[in-house]
């Protein structure tokens, strides 16, 4: 009897997703630190963007079949932006993808509720900022040395007075404390341009770094120290006032390095400081309020944004927008007119 053939088959192997990404603020200091946290506790890659750019990183991450987890931080949602993040988020969560999504500004409440019912994981208090956040969710998988991370975003995000703030820079000298996160902020806003070297900053902090022993951060610091002394002249003779605000277009430097002088030295409790985007075709917004500041300037700006075709928001004292070019003599008109 001739012996039967064996008959194989051929047995689909699916893919497993084993790959963890942090999609992270690239702005300020709470961004990167809260990039460098996740990086720590969690490992994978980092995506750093900015506001113009935060949707389309989301939509390309939707792409990626090896995802298997997702870390969002520090980047808020406008009026304009939040559906399509829901969506966005949907469609991850029905992938079985698992989203964290950990922030500190202004969110819609229906917002928050739509994301906890597809089962994202939402850490939000507007009373501490991202880096603290991701700091106090993730303590017991981080090293002593994240606290310090996270202090120096609080320091740079005004929030150091609030109460997990405050308890970790206790733990350190202050002076100490303040220098360091200084030297941080402006290598992070001086290298906008360059994301390697922003990737690098994550990397250097998620190994435990202080900033003053990055190589060269010291330097380059007191290189932005003086393009910022030069700005208060160009503030003092460039900036217009209306009624309730201060607000002057820049040219050569981040708005956001710029809108505490507008503020200061226009005497007026709210500043404004633009700058084109000429790639993106719009105006990249920043402004500040003053302790006296009696409105909550995020959600004026996160609406007002939106009714102009931008988007925007961010908190009470301190927020941002873009604003499409032809609509920014508007914007600051209206805004004028909301702060009483």
């Amino acid at each position: 009897m001739a012996p039967s053939k064996k008959t194989t088959t051929k047995k689909t192997v699916k893919k497993q997703r084993t790959k963890v990404v942090c999609i992270s603020h690239k702005e300020d200091t709470d961004g990167i630190s809260s990039a460098a946290l996740i990086r720590q506790a969690f490992g994978g890659d980092t995506i750093l963007v900015d506001y113009p750019g935060q949707m389309e990183a989301m939509q390309q991450v939707v792409l990626d079949k090896k995802l298997k987890s997702l870390y969002i931080c520090d980047l808020g949602l406008s009026k304009k932006t939040q559906d399509e993040f829901v969506d966005i988020m949907t469609t991850l969560r029905k992938n079985k993808i698992a989203v964290t999504y950990i922030d500190h500004h202004d969110i819609d409440p229906t917002v928050v509720k739509s994301l906890e019912k597809i089962k994202v994981k939402v850490i939000h208090d507007t009373n501490e900022c991202t880096a603290v956040q991701v700091y106090t969710a993730f303590k017991s998988k981080l090293n002593d040395h994240a606290s310090f991370v996270a202090t120096c975003a609080a320091i740079t995000d005004y929030m150091e007075d609030r109460p997990i703030g405050s308890k970790l820079l206790q733990i350190y000298d202050r002076q100490f404390a303040l220098i360091n996160a200084t030297v941080l902020t402006y290598n992070i806003v001086g290298h906008q341009k360059e994301p390697d070297y922003l990737l690098y900053l994550v990397e250097e902090l998620a190994d435990s770094k202080f900033p003053h022993d990055i190589p060269n951060t010291f330097e380059f610091a007191q290189i932005q120290v003086e393009k910022l002394s030069q700005m208060i002249a160009k503030v003092k003779q460039g900036m217009k006032t209306m009624k309730n605000l201060g607000y002057m277009e820049i040219l050569d430097a981040g708005a956001s390095g710029a809108v505490n002088f507008v503020m200061g030295l226009s005497g007026k409790n709210v500043g404004v400081a633009y700058k084109e985007r000429t790639d993106y075709g719009i105006y990249a917004v920043s402004v500040r309020g003053s302790k006296n500041c009696k409105v909550h300037l995020g959600k004026i700006v996160n609406i007002l944004a939106t009714d102009l075709g931008g988007s925007g928001g961010g908190h009470d004292k301190a927020c941002g927008a873009v604003i499409p070019k032809l609509k920014i003599k508007k914007f600051i008109t209206e805004l004028n007119k909301k702060i009483k």
